[in-house]
C-alpha cells in the first residue's frame, strides 16, 4: 500500500518539489484521480501506447515502446523521489510514473490490438497489486528507486504471462 510516511525532524521546511518532478511522478495529473490513481497511471500509459502504435510501423513498435519505458524509469526515479520527499510519504499514491513504466513493459513485444492491450492492463494491475515475490522486495530499495523499480517487477512478470498467452492461443486470434 502506498502511504508509509517517512520519519522527518519537524524543523525540516516541507519543500515543494518541482513542477517538471510533478508532472512527471503523476503523469500530467493522472495520478490524482479517484479513486485507484494506479489504475489510472495504467490506463493512461494504455491509452497512450495503443494511439501512438497505429503510428509506428510494426517493425518498429517493439523498440518504440522499450524506448518509452526507459524513459519513463530513468525520469521517473528522480521525480518519484523528489515527489515523495517533498510530500514526506514514502511511496505516494498519486505517483504514478511507475504504473506507467510497468504497463508499457508489459506490452512489450505483443501485438496491438484490443484483446492483448486488455489481457496486458488487467496482467499488469493484478502483479502490481499481488507483488510475489521478489518484486515486494524491490519497494525496499531506496527513495525513487523503490517506487518505480517494483512496478518495472510487476511488469516483467506480467510480459511473461501475457506472452505464454499469446504463445498458447489463450487469448484467441489476434488481428
Amino acid at each position: 500500500m502506498k502511504s508509509d510516511s517517512i520519519e522527518m525532524p519537524d524543523q525540516v521546511a516541507k519543500v515543494p518539489a518541482p513542477l517538471w518532478a510533478t508532472l512527471a511522478a503523476t503523469f500530467f495529473g493522472a495520478g490524482r484521480l479517484k479513486p485507484g490513481p494506479g489504475t489510472w497511471g495504467s490506463a493512461a500509459a494504455v491509452i497512450i501506447w495503443f494511439v501512438l502504435a497505429r503510428y509506428v510501423p510494426a517493425a518498429w513498435q517493439p523498440e518504440v515502446l522499450a524506448a518509452l519505458a526507459i524513459i519513463a524509469v530513468a525520469i521517473g526515479i528522480p521525480a518519484a523521489t523528489r515527489v515523495a520527499r517533498a510530500s514526506r510519504v514514502k511511496d505516494p499514491q498519486f505517483v504514478v510514473i511507475d504504473e506507467v513504466a510497468g504497463q508499457w513493459i508489459t506490452l512489450l513485444f505483443a501485438p496491438v490490438a484490443w484483446k492483448t492491450i486488455v489481457a496486458g492492463f488487467i496482467l499488469f494491475r493484478a502483479f502490481d497489486i499481488v507483488k510475489p515475490p521478489p518484486v515486494r522486495q524491490l519497494e525496499r530499495l531506496p527513495e525513487g528507486t523503490g517506487i518505480v523499480v517494483d512496478d518495472v517487477g510487476a511488469g516483467i512478470y506480467a510480459l511473461a504471462m501475457l506472452q505464454l498467452l499469446l504463445h498458447f492461443g489463450v487469448l484467441g486470434k489476434i488481428s
